[in-house]
């Protein structure tokens, strides 16, 4: 049982830590372009941890919001 209850609460950190990420990068997006549309919205929300560490990266060159999730 402690297996499950470990994979359970390493599951919710997770969880909690992309939320984090996808609210402050949605943050800095809509500071930087102005208000964000439901389908980005939606992206960055369903978005793992990966891609928003790359978008939160690109963010910093970016001249456009298409770049922020284009550029490699």
């Amino acid at each position: 049982m402690v297996g499950l209850t470990e994979r359970l609460l390493n599951e919710g950190i997770e969880k909690g830590r992309q939320e984090g990420e996808a609210s402050m990068l949605i943050r800095q997006l809509t500071r930087r372009f102005g208000p964000l549309d439901e389908a980005v919205l939606q992206r960055l929300q369903h978005a793992g941890s990966d891609d928003l560490e790359r978008w939160a990266d690109n963010i910093l060159d970016a001249q456009t919001l298409d770049e922020v999730f284009n550029r490699h």
